[in-house]
């Protein structure tokens, strides 16, 4: 990957792509007060160069719940027995691969990981911690917590501009 240099254009446009990535081209110009031709050459970099990695929708859960039920948002803390270089990456892996695990950290001190874990229901769950956790001799410990309320989510990535 090429080094790229951000100037104050470029970082106001990944701001307002962080906070709403459906603007339009033009809307997106207008904001941070560029053409739209700049604009679209400018994002076009910021694909290109890996610092937009995706773009999603983040829905509600709530009116989703109302649609759909709802579902079980937990927060996983995972200790293995070994924390060899080759252990964590296994165990990464294997995380990697779930779709219901949504996010995994590997942290310091305290566990080796912490997941965020979206399911169906508590059998979903179950069947995912039999997956994850009881199959593997090296996960030591499991703690999990269950999500009452969702009070805060973001994906913003804070940089001084």
């Amino acid at each position: 990957m090429n080094e790229i240099t951000l100037d104050n254009i470029d970082l106001q446009l990944l701001t307002q792509l962080q906070r709403d990535a459906s603007l339009s081209n033009v809307e997106l110009a207008e904001r941070v007060h560029t053409s739209a031709p700049t604009c679209l050459r400018r994002v076009k970099r910021l694909h290109d160069a890996g610092l937009i990695e995706r773009q999603v929708a983040i829905l509600n859960p709530e009116r989703m719940a109302q649609i759909v039920g709802h579902g079980l948002t937990v927060v996983v803390e995972v200790s293995l027995d070994r924390q060899d270089a080759d252990a964590l990456d296994a165990f990464e892996n294997r995380v990697n691969k779930e779709d219901s695990v949504q996010q995994c950290y590997r942290v310091s001190p305290g566990p080796d990981f912490v997941l965020v874990v979206h399911a169906l229901h508590m059998p979903d769950y179950q069947s995912l911690t039999q997956r994850l956790f009881t199959s593997d001799a090296n996960v030591r410990n499991v703690k999990a917590f269950f999500s009452v309320k969702r009070s805060k989510f973001g994906a913003e990535l804070p940089f001084e501009r």
